[in-house]
């Protein structure tokens, strides 16, 4: 497989997850933190099972289901709702590209996880490319002089977050590569993608019951401002998803680092 596909996947991913990432901001506005969490998979499940049975249909049927995809489902799912809560917890603390920045530690995180629990040992070059973008991301946070950038609550819940969005990465890579059959990369990567986002959708609205009753009906009735986060969530997914099928997960974060350009520009408009 050409490395370019998974490249090219990465950077649109990162581009869309950006543009994401801004629309929630606005809609938290209007529904909160907890509201614009769960319209991103409450809008997005509808579309991820359409793509996933249309790609089935042209295939000749599902991925057949492993042991082990259940489980790294399922904490992929868990480790993307953690992680994205946080992150729109930091974006209420610093301005829009510094929260961001603070969260994108998840490539080294994503790097050691995928060693320790898939055996994805990178090179020299890849080891130096996630170095780099630490490095930057260290850079950028110290704008305001490292004890102020980084020793603050705002770093510690951008590091959890990216904590959460590594083990994520890494769990959706192993799910995707438990499916068996012939069906293809783009098949396994959008049923990955359907059975997470089904079962993000159904905790969320379970959580969101509990925690805030009247959270859900809000949703709904902001749908004009929460479909286009549910649509442009389920693309963004839908690259990473992919490209986690064909590359180790701390390659793929560490090519979207690109989303900090891209935030740093959305911060700018």
């Amino acid at each position: 497989m050409s490395p370019e596909i998974w490249v090219a996947l990465s950077v649109g991913a990162a581009f869309l997850q950006n543009l994401r990432s801004a629309l929630q901001k606005s809609l938290s506005g209007r529904v909160g933190v907890l509201g614009a969490t769960y319209a991103r998979f409450l809008f997005a499940a509808p579309l991820a099972v359409l793509l996933a049975a249309v790609l089935a249909a042209g295939a000749g049927g599902v991925p057949g289901i492993g042991l082990a995809f259940p489980l790294w489902a399922l904490v992929g799912g868990a480790g993307q709702i953690a992680g994205q809560m946080l992150l729109l917890q930091v974006f209420a603390m610093r301005n829009f590209a510094v929260g961001n920045a603070f969260a994108r530690t998840e490539t080294i995180q994503a790097a050691l996880l995928g060693a320790l629990l898939l055996g994805d040992w990178l090179g020299p070059l890849s080891w130096g490319g996630v170095a780099i973008s630490v490095a930057g991301v260290l850079l950028l946070s110290a704008r305001n002089g490292w004890r102020g950038g980084i020793l603050n609550r705002a770093a510690g819940v951008g590091i959890a977050s990216g904590t959460a969005f590594a083990l994520s990465g890494v769990s959706y890579r192993a799910a995707a590569l438990a499916l068996e059959g012939d069906g293809g990369f783009l098949l396994r990567a959008a049923f990955a993608l359907a059975c997470v986002t089904v079962a993000q959708t159904l905790f969320m609205t379970l959580w969101m019951r509990w925690r805030q009753p009247g959270a859900v009906g809000a949703v709904l009735r902001a749908w004009r401002l929460a479909v286009p986060v549910g649509a442009v969530g389920m693309l963004a997914s839908l690259g990473w998803f992919t490209a986690f099928t064909l590359a180790p997960a701390a390659e793929v974060k560490a090519v979207g680092q690109v989303e900090i350009l891209f935030s740093l520009l959305t911060a700018r408009l």
